[in-house]
């Protein structure tokens, strides 16, 4: 069966059934591996359950690969503080946005904690989520959270203990290694800019051993071997099935799986996969070996259609399970594959849609409508934008140089105090430009930020907001 990563993502909109692991295995019909058929499923399980781990290894490896600091990249405990929005070029990670600017690193808890000091925010609104090794955010200091007074962490790794210097708090980290994707909202005007750069020359990241006083971070070596072009998610779907779980199970070795994994985890031993020890590629079947990325994938991106944690509104599809996966290996590794980084819902939610109301897929040959009643905007305490996305979830180059859409573009209302925002690939003229979310000329995708979204009704929480539907118009 030739079923294409694309087509199951552009497929992905409609209807919801049961989930779990074993749901979407009967789209498949009998695969011709004979009593093996159990194994290949049972392996196609595994991939699933690794696919976040081994990305966020990809993903640090592409991004720490610089000697030091610069642009997007820095090496492994240093702070990435990116000075304005990324733009169309990017492709680190997919589903970027241009709301905030991200003050970010990769850094290890084995040998020692690592103190993250954050400076007085002055009420604007922030929040740095650390995420373990499994894309788990197991801490989110910001605003909602923690206020945006002056803070200091020390995280530490699983097992570790000690006495800290006053005013620090412990952050335990499940895994070896953390990713700090911090967020700092900006508008995007020169004069933000440079009061958000200097809240970010003001966040400090510092091994423990070193808090307290001058410290200078290390060189660090360039590894020539690191492919730093091709989109990290596209090297993970590359890799054969032997290479993969070979990485995997050396990346369980210092990032274990949790106690409520242990049930799954033990049936993947039958396939050659145990944690704490190197895979044992010859308990893998050779013969379907090569169907296992490509169809685990596939069952990934089905979770659009058949996990019932995916809500369809209006053709939006989203879900508030984001951040905290508990077992729920599919949803995790569909938040890997569209946004990595994703935060918990508590503090963004992600509405995205593939197809219009017409139920056909976005086409830039097309103008299109969102209409936001009076009163109606998106609920949110943070802020909430649009975002627009080629079919592969990064930012479509155009004209103006926008990819997203929201308040602080001065949106103009209707005379009834509705906002219509312009979906399209030409300008619809100067008195609608503000409104104008730019389109590519083929195929795209969008994304709705809600960050920290109201718990009160109407809330996209509970489902008591509805989104609008996207209209041709």
């Amino acid at each position: 069966m030739n079923l294409t990563r694309r087509a199951v993502t552009l497929a992905g909109l409609s209807l919801i059934a049961s989930p779990g692991m074993n749901s979407a295995r009967a789209d498949w019909g009998e695969l011709n591996f004979g009593e093996g058929v159990e194994d290949f499923w049972l392996a196609t399980d595994a991939y699933i359950y690794g696919y976040p781990l081994v990305t966020m290894e990809m993903t640090r490896r592409v991004i720490t690969n610089v000697a030091k600091p610069e642009g997007t990249h820095a090496p492994m405990g240093q702070l990435i503080k990116l000075r304005e929005y990324p733009n169309a070029s990017f492709r680190d990670v997919t589903a970027p946005n241009a709301d905030t600017l991200y003050t970010t690193a990769f850094f290890e808890v084995d040998k020692e904690p690592w103190v993250l000091s954050i400076p007085d925010m002055k009420d604007r609104y922030y929040l740095m989520p650390m995420l373990d090794g499994w894309t788990n955010v197991f801490q989110v200091p910001g605003k909602r959270t923690t206020g945006t007074g002056a803070q200091t962490y020390a995280i530490t790794g699983p097992s570790w203990s000690g006495k800290l210097p006053d005013g620090i708090k412990q952050l335990k980290s499940p895994t070896n290694i953390v990713w700090l994707l911090g967020r700092i909202y900006c508008t995007g005007t020169p004069e933000d800019y440079k009061a958000v750069h200097e809240l970010q020359d003001q966040c400090k990241l510092v091994p423990l051993s070193a808090y307290g006083r001058p410290y200078t971070p290390p060189e660090a070596k360039i590894d020539p071997t690191i492919d730093m072009k091709t989109a990290v998610r596209d090297q993970v779907n590359r890799m054969d099935a032997v290479t993969y779980f070979s990485l995997l199970s050396q990346l369980m070795k210092t990032n274990p799986p949790s106690a409520a994994d242990a049930p799954a985890v033990a049936k993947y031993a039958k396939i050659g996969l145990v944690p704490g020890k190197n895979f044992d590629a010859s308990k893998l079947r050779a013969d379907f070996a090569k169907r296992i990325p490509e169809i685990a994938f596939d069952r990934i991106m089905l979770q659009f259609k058949i996990n019932k944690d995916v809500k369809d509104v209006n053709g939006w599809s989203y879900t508030t399970k984001t951040g905290l996966y508990g077992t729920d290996y599919l949803m995790r590794a569909l938040v890997t594959a569209i946004g990595l980084g994703a935060n918990r819902p508590q503090d963004a939610v992600y509405p995205t849609s593939l197809k219009g109301a017409d139920d056909r897929t976005y086409d830039g040959a097309n103008k299109y409508v969102v209409h936001f009643a009076k009163g109606e905007f998106p609920p949110v305490e943070g802020f909430w934008s649009l975002t627009m996305y080629d079919s592969k979830y990064f930012f479509v180059a155009n004209p103006i140089n926008r990819y997203s859409i929201s308040p602080r573009q001065n949106l103009k209302p209707n005379s009834d105090g509705s906002i219509d925002l312009y979906i399209q690939n030409e300008s619809p003229g100067a008195d609608k430009e503000s409104n104008w979310l730019p389109a590519p000329t083929g195929e795209f995708v969008l994304m709705l930020r809600m960050y920290w979204p109201d718990e009160n009704a109407p809330s996209i929480l509970d489902g008591t907001w509805t989104i609008p539907p996207v209209k041709k118009a």
